[in-house]
């Protein structure tokens, strides 16, 4: 078996140019019944076929005799690959160095999904909003259990926990490609339960599980509501975390609220250090747009950069697709990128602009002044909360048509605060320019982001 007769199936079942596009560029240094190596010209091309056509690819290993066959993305001119561990299939970027380990050492089992080849520490930018998340996992990689043994990791879609456990995977393979490693979805674990209940062999898969050196395990928000998945999971982690193992989870929501979990998994979930990925501040968005800019090769001046970053708050993936979009446009009328275009891009990406709304308007004032949205309706009185907190409200009360009553909703105040507000900026303006020229200039760029056609 060949890449060349896999290439020609994927020839047959995907368009011509996408196959020109993504799979004709890629070479394959080794194809065998253990590995299936794939060569791209960058960690980006890897990524992108890894994320769209790696589906496309088993499907045709499978057609050929090469069910079982793990996958391996490298990249051109990257160091050489090394024999790989034999674990469940896996795409994944060549580690640069490896640790040998004992002919006499047998195999342990192991499950590790598929790895994106782009989600490593190096491509991680830290901000406020992950710094912790991201030093705990580094430590845990590092096998510095300083900050604990245990760690969960709760984030919103899209903010990067799985960037992070993608990368304790791929730096703990790196070092040793044949730890214990198990790494893997809540569902899939339930899933791998009851199979090994309807097979009899429940003893392998314990095993498997509490003879593992890390285990890795994500989305336990799909833990509610299975009994015994919980009562498994809760043994396993007994074994780990008495012997000293490295546990890392991931979930949507923190455990304590997480519906119908047991005490007894809720409690050893939250033994260690439970941290949250928050949404990103504007400079850790700008940070990331420009990092992805660079992977893409597109020229972003600092002014169009600031205008993504802005306009995408929260899952950074749109952030991503969005800058995809843009290379393409820019590609296809062979002109730099401009204002126009990022439009059309985000349009597509996120849909038509947002509605002003006096919360809208309020998070958008507190990034500007590189606060949170929720700090403006808190009930501190200091300055620099009250003063942007005063322009939200009077920017809500120019470009909206809500009563008093409802922007003071937005910041948690009542209708005669507003009033207030609202009076005291106007006198201010009055008597200062800088205040005014400041207001003026933020109601400038509100109007750019949200009412400019």
């Amino acid at each position: 078996m060949s890449w060349k007769q896999i290439s020609h199936h994927l020839a047959n079942t995907l368009p011509p140019d996408l196959h020109d596009l993504w799979i004709s560029p890629l070479e394959c240094p080794r194809c065998d019944q253990e590995v299936l190596e794939l060569r791209g010209p960058d960690r980006f091309f890897c990524s992108w076929v890894a994320d769209h056509y790696l589906d496309n690819i088993r499907e045709a290993m499978t057609a050929h005799g090469l069910k079982q066959t793990s996958v391996i993305f490298s990249v051109k001119d990257a160091p050489p690959l090394l024999p790989a561990a034999p674990t469940a299939p896996a795409a994944a970027l060549s580690p640069p160095r490896e640790q040998l380990c004992l002919p006499t050492v047998s195999k342990a089992p192991s499950f590790v999904r598929t790895l994106n080849p782009r989600y490593v520490f190096d491509q991680f930018v830290v901000g406020k909003s992950n710094e912790l998340a991201h030093a705990a996992c580094h430590a845990l990689a590092c096998g510095d259990q300083s900050l604990g043994q245990c760690l969960y990791i709760s984030a919103g879609t899209g903010l990067g926990k799985s960037h992070l456990t993608h990368s304790v995977a791929h730096k703990l393979l790196a070092v040793n490609p044949r730890l214990r490693l198990n790494y893997l979805t809540a569902q899939q674990l339930s899933n791998d339960m009851v199979r090994s209940i309807q097979n009899k062999q429940m003893d392998s898969f314990k095993d498997r599980y509490q003879g593992a050196d890390v285990l890795l395990l994500e989305d336990m928000q799909s833990l509610t509501g299975k009994v015994k998945t919980q009562e498994e999971l809760t043994a396993v982690l007994d074994v780990l975390l008495e012997s000293g193992k490295s546990v890392i989870f991931t979930g949507a929501k923190p455990p304590r609220d997480i519906e119908a979990l047991a005490p007894g998994i809720q409690s050893r979930l939250s033994c260690g250090l439970v941290t949250e990925i928050t949404t990103p501040e504007l400079d850790t968005r700008i940070a990331i747009v420009n990092q992805n800019a660079a992977e893409l090769r597109l020229a972003l001046n600092e002014e169009l950069a600031i205008v993504v970053a802005e306009r995408i708050k929260g899952d950074i993936r749109q952030l991503k697709s969005a800058l995809i979009g843009l290379k393409a446009k820019a590609n296809l009328r062979r002109m730099a990128p401009d204002l126009d275009m990022i439009n059309e891009a985000l349009a597509a990406s996120i849909g038509q602009r947002q509605s002003l709304t006096p919360t809208v308007i309020r998070d958008f004032v507190a990034d500007q002044f590189r606060l949170a949205g929720e700090e403006l309706a808190s009930k501190s009185r200091k300055k620099t909360f009250a003063f942007p907190r005063q322009i939200a409200m009077y920017l809500s009360r120019k470009h909206t048509d809500q009563g008093l009553s409802e922007i003071g909703k937005a910041f948690n105040r009542d209708h005669s605060t507003v009033i207030h507000s609202i009076r005291t900026l106007s006198e201010t303006m009055l008597q200062k320019t800088g205040v005014q020229g400041q207001v003026e200039l933020l109601d400038k760029k509100l109007s750019a982001r949200f009412l400019d056609c």
